[in-house]
């Protein structure tokens, strides 16, 4: 059978991913009108492939599409965020307890080399924010990757991309990066331990605290 060439990724999907990005870093405001033929322009495309990407952003939640007034960022209510918290807490719990049982040593130690990132980035005077964001998430989902269930990465997957729309401003309130890496320390200590109850407790305390700081 003859090999078929891979076509390029999709313009619209490019697109997508551009906006996607601009409202990650709030350079398009939640509840923000999308003024499609300023973008349009500003990207040097046509409407359509403007049109495919917003289709593909309001599946995920992040842009909400208005009858006769066209697309808009959306705007994360306290009971999305609950809502959104809720399920994180249940899967990421769950993939957490799964990894305590499973892990390989060589995986463990990833965890723990992530998680002296983590320290390092959050240290008082030195913090940086945006590291230690990128540090949290990538902690996260190293656990998923570990926990080896696609259907559960997934699910986070669509999930944190709805959390994102609130930005990572719970990180920005006084003490919160302190208190999430002792949250962080006592998830890891009970996944050295290979405790799986107290692995799946430490993780939902962390979201509980997170909802907590982000609300």
């Amino acid at each position: 059978m003859p090999k078929k060439a891979l076509a390029p990724r999709a313009l619209y999907q490019e697109v997508a991913e551009l906006l996607r990005q601009s409202i990650f870093n709030q350079e398009l405001d939640p509840g923000s009108w999308i003024d499609e033929l300023k973008i349009a322009k500003d990207y040097g495309i046509s409407r359509t492939p403007l049109r495919e990407a917003l289709k593909v952003l309001a599946a995920e939640g992040l842009v909400t599409m208005k009858v006769r007034r066209g697309a808009y960022v959306t705007e994360v209510s306290e009971t999305d965020l609950r809502d959104v918290y809720h399920l994180l807490s249940l899967l990421e719990s769950d993939a957490a307890g799964a990894v305590a049982q499973t892990a390989s040593p060589d995986e463990l130690q990833q965890l723990q080399d992530l998680h002296d990132a983590l320290e390092v980035a959050g240290k008082p005077g030195k913090e940086k924010h945006d590291k230690f964001f990128a540090l949290n998430e990538e902690f996260h989902n190293c656990l998923l990757t570990m926990a080896n269930n696609r259907w559960r990465s997934q699910m986070v997957a669509d999930l944190r991309k709805v959390m994102k729309l609130n930005r990572h401003n719970s990180l920005f309130k006084s003490g919160r990066i302190a208190q999430s890496l002792k949250e962080h320390q006592g998830i890891m200590q009970a996944l050295l331990t290979r405790d799986v109850k107290n692995t799946v407790k430490r993780m939902r305390e962390h979201f509980a605290n997170g909802l907590t700081a982000a609300s």
